[in-house]
């Protein structure tokens, strides 16, 4: 029989968080709607940050716990900014940036970007640090194993692909952002004297209504079988976000499952590319994050 020492991690392990507030962007659904429910079996205060309003009251309602709805478009940021004026100076002890698009057609986002760099980077982006000031633990974001397809670097000459752009190229580059924006989150919150922590996780090859709006109408079968046959449900999906959001890691630390080839299993620390470990290009990001957005790292508190 297996020790609580040596068993594999799972929700039922999580600490008790009665009295603490996350904020789970794209909560209505997948991997978001199974880390919400186990954080508020945990007892923490649920804020639902979703694109439409009625889903989310809809997923919402499904929980026992408790919880709150309020509207985030990632894809304006305008929509950003007013979810995150209406914080009103509440403490928020964890910001879990989950919301994502994949492997869409060519769009833009409101303001105009490529709608996967702008919605799964510029617009987790503006969040973290609009709502930063009041963050007191950690900020966990989902990136994906797709920062690993075909070589991915931050195309800065290019940000948008609009030279040769392919869904899988454009989804890669976003996940490949979401990595260099926790290592220089975190190098930020360290030089400021902040107690704050940034992290990422991935969810493996997890069972979401994700992959379903991918470009390529054979793409989209062939994932559909992989769901099926192959890929964990989302309850497993969600423990790397939920260990990272709890657990006591070092910051800029990265989790996935620690099954074969990271696509399934219990959450542990795995690796990432060199691409993704680049202070400097981290810092190129950030810089060019804040010019297209027009939000800067704010002032936070030096010990919370």
């Amino acid at each position: 029989m297996a020790t609580d020492e040596n068993k594999r991690w799972d929700a039922t392990r999580l600490p008790d968080l009665t009295g603490r507030t996350a904020v789970v962007t794209g909560a209505n659904s997948g991997i978001g709607l199974t880390a919400a429910d186990a954080l508020t079996r945990a007892g923490a205060h649920v804020v639902f940050a979703v694109r439409d309003l009625d889903r989310g009251r809809t997923a919402a309602a499904t929980l026992t716990g408790s919880t709150e709805v309020r509207r985030l478009d990632l894809a304006d940021l305008s929509s950003v900014r007013d979810f995150a004026d209406a914080w009103q100076g509440r403490s928020l002890d964890l910001l879990i940036n989950n919301a994502g698009v994949m492997m869409l057609p060519q769009r833009r986002t409101r303001d105009g970007f490529e709608m996967q760099f702008g919605t799964n980077h510029l617009g987790h982006f503006a969040l973290t640090n609009l709502l930063l000031p009041y963050i007191t633990d950690r900020v966990v974001t989902v990136s994906s194993g797709a920062h690993r397809w075909g070589g991915a670097t931050i195309r800065f000459d290019d940000l948008d692909r609009d030279t040769d752009y392919t869904p899988r190229a454009a989804y890669a580059q976003s996940k490949l952002a979401n990595l260099l924006f926790t290592l220089e989150l975190q190098r930020r919150l360290t030089a400021s004297g902040s107690r704050v922590r940034a992290l990422a996780a991935h969810p493996g090859y997890a069972a979401t209504n994700l992959q379903s709006h991918a470009a390529n109408p054979v793409a989209r079968a062939f994932m559909s079988l992989g769901n099926r046959f192959f890929a964990q449900d989302d309850r497993a999906g969600a423990l790397p976000t939920l260990y990272a959001a709890t657990a006591d890691l070092p910051g800029a630390s990265y989790v996935g499952p620690d099954g074969t080839a990271e696509m399934r299993g219990g959450p542990t620390l795995v690796g990432r590319t060199a691409a993704a470990s680049d202070p400097e290009v981290a810092r190129r990001l950030w810089t060019v994050s804040e010019e297209l957005t027009k939000v800067t790292f704010p002032a936070v508190p030096a010990a919370l």
